[in-house]
């Protein structure tokens, strides 16, 4: 049994046809419920009616990317209990509609961060990247967030000043909105006032209160996904170190290990996104995926180039400083063993995450950055003959 190829579609008003994709050979798709609020219920009939359209073209929904959490659920303020409640019965549902798995993040304020969302590639193709050196010119000197310089060095702040003083009126406004984009699936984005009121609700919430937050949420949908048979997947912080003074709380192996067994559950599992855990260098990603092999209930696959200052930009699949050939092995013998022992957690899907945005694309409008159909086909094509040519050498079907 293949590891499951799978492809991020946006719903409805996704440039990206779902006839185009089953033409790349994915053949589940990963999606959520982009119109309904954040923390209001997922229903049964809303559920099946993205299902019903996905069928329609010969496809099945098999992963949800995501059902947001509140951030009042992240603070533990207001309403939360009843943001909670209303996250079992979305759970729930999801698992009486036949959605095998939820992945979901537990970042504070913004979803993902980079700095440059056009970075023009040796292929000419567009990526992305992040400067620690521009987002800390952002921080200080456009977000003027309080106390912000107490999160920096002495060099670093020179290197944001000079950074700073070098960029024209358009350019500052251009960083700005990079930085406020909003989350995948949407378009729209914060204000800076908006941002910094986000930032300021979180004052006094370190990052242990962040997590007994987190385990308090786990507590209690957990039992609903045993009870549903739904396989939970928690995204990496995207990058994997705090920012903007917030704390990040899924960014290492430490972290992870917390998270997974503060309660012991096989429906507790990890997003395990080589991207966003690939742009902290001090991540070894081969030994962790060997680490958590059994509680990897999703993949996101794709590659980096980084360095100690905390700068990335993204690469081509298989060329970047992740070695995803042995990150892929470990995945291909994991869910062999799964399959052979009956799991139930059996399934391990994976998606090519993010591509370059190559000259077909260049003509459509509104397509997120880094969801492209022709950069992410091209990964997609590279990762499966990866997985072919390592279950032949491994003698698996």
């Amino acid at each position: 049994m293949a590891l499951t190829e799978t492809w991020r579609w946006f719903g409805p008003n996704d440039p990206i046809l779902l006839q185009e994709i089953k033409q790349t050979g994915a053949e589940e798709i990963v999606t959520a419920l982009h119109h309904i609020p954040v923390g209001a219920v997922w229903s049964t009939d809303e559920i099946l009616k993205r299902k019903e359209i996905i069928e329609s073209e010969g496809l099945r929904w098999s992963v949800i990317e995501s059902i947001p959490v509140h951030e009042n659920i992240k603070k533990r303020k207001g309403n939360y209990k009843s943001l909670i409640e209303n996250y079992k019965t979305s759970v729930s549902n999801a698992g009486k509609c036949g959605i095998k798995i939820i992945c979901y993040n537990f970042m504070p304020v913004l979803d993902w961060s980079r700095t440059n969302l056009n970075v023009i590639f040796r292929d000419g193709s567009i990526t992305s990247s992040f400067e620690s050196k521009v987002f800390a010119s952002f921080d200080l000197f456009i977000l003027k967030r309080d106390d912000a310089e107490k999160d920096y060095t002495p060099d670093q702040i020179q290197n944001a000043n000079e950074y700073f003083e070098g960029l024209t009126t358009r350019q500052k406004e251009e960083l700005t909105n990079t930085i406020l984009l909003g989350f995948p699936g949407s378009l729209e984005s914060y204000s800076l006032n908006e941002l910094k009121s986000a930032i300021n609700d979180y004052k006094g919430i370190d990052k242990t209160s962040l997590q007994d937050n987190l385990f308090e949420l786990l507590k209690e949908i957990l039992p609903v996904a045993e009870e549903t048979s739904i396989m939970m997947a928690i995204h990496p912080d995207d990058p994997p170190w705090p920012l903007l003074g917030l704390p990040r709380i899924v960014s290492d192996r430490n972290d992870i290990h917390k998270i997974l067994y503060v309660y012991n559950s096989l429906n507790s599992g990890l997003a395990f996104c080589t991207g966003s855990l690939g742009a902290g260098i001090k991540n070894d990603l081969v030994e962790m995926a060997e680490i958590f092999a059994n509680r990897i209930n999703f993949a996101h696959l794709r590659n980096v180039n980084r360095n100690e200052s905390g700068d990335f930009i993204e690469e081509n699949h298989l060329d970047g400083e992740i070695d995803l050939y042995s990150i892929m092995r470990t995945l291909i013998i994991e869910q062999n063993r799964r399959e052979k022992k009956g799991l139930i957690n059996k399934l391990l899907p994976y998606r090519p995450d993010h591509g370059h945005l190559m000259i077909p694309d260049k003509e459509r409008e509104n397509i997120y950055p880094g969801y492209s159909l022709f950069g992410r086909m091209r990964g997609l094509s590279e990762l499966r003959g990866m997985e072919l040519a390592i279950r032949r050498s491994l003698d698996l079907p």
